[in-house]
């Protein structure tokens, strides 16, 4: 099914917001600006819509373990899970580009055990992440891409 997905040509963030800004910076240098943001590491994952099918690009924060990439499915703590993450429900293959490097994957919920694990792992990344679990009811997911 995703063979035959133009993952070239995604859905960028809205017009006017930040991340696009990101976004336009990191693919625009191919990945030597963009990929440090605000004092922290960041990735570009692509997505496919749960609805359109459509690839959907967002710049995350991200960690590394055991050969994979760690991202947290914060969205600064709101109710309701990120669209991004809602996507990887539905369609588990994703995107990435860290840095110059661009490569599929599969993304899924780590674990509890994981999750205990890779929580202080991207706090050391991004502090305001223990901020955002307090400020929600909701459990705030990590998810594991694993490059193909």
């Amino acid at each position: 099914m995703t063979t035959d997905i133009d993952w070239d040509h995604p859905t960028d963030p809205r017009e006017g917001s930040w991340q696009l800004d990101h976004v336009k910076q990191y693919v625009g240098s191919g990945g030597t600006d963009g990929q440090y943001w605000n004092g922290t590491q960041t990735l570009l994952l692509t997505t496919l819509g749960r609805v359109s099918g459509k690839p959907v690009r967002t710049p995350l924060i991200y960690g590394e373990a055991e050969g994979a990439y760690l991202v947290v499915a914060s969205k600064g703590g709101e109710p309701a899970h990120p669209l991004w993450y809602r996507n990887l429900s539905e369609h588990p293959a994703v995107r990435i580009q860290v840095g110059p490097e661009i490569m599929q994957g599969t993304a899924r919920t780590a674990t509890p055990e994981e999750r205990a694990a890779y929580w202080p792992v991207m706090v050391g990344h991004w502090p305001a992440y223990d901020e955002y679990q307090a400020k929600t009811d909701r459990e705030i997911p990590i998810v594991v891409i694993e490059p193909a």
